[in-house]
């Protein structure tokens, strides 16, 4: 179990956007992490601004995260992009 940080949601409010974030990848095998963590990791880089190698190491390693990132950030035309969407859906918001 990991630490808990201030730019962290509940599981309960993951558990909404769940479906939305694990649409984007195809299933082709089991998923190695889980992807509460690696939202969470998302939302810890956008509160912080730390680099990607900065990451606390109690989420998932910064490559997956940052592999997630780049997947949920496809922007298609005339859409918000995954992310954009599930951070609207989770109400979550930013410091800035």
């Amino acid at each position: 179990m990991r630490k808990s940080y201030p730019s962290d949601i509940s599981r309960d409010q993951f558990e909404q956007i769940r479906e939305l974030l694990e649409s984007a990848r195809k299933k082709t095998r089991p998923r190695q992490v889980d992807l509460y963590d690696v939202f969470c990791a998302v939302l810890y880089l956008l509160k912080s601004g730390c680099q990607w190698r900065m990451l606390p190491s109690d989420f998932p390693k910064w490559r997956t995260v940052h592999h997630y990132f780049s997947l949920w950030s496809e922007k298609p035309e005339d859409k918000d992009s995954l992310l954009e969407q599930a951070l609207k859906k989770s109400g979550w918001r930013s410091a800035y």
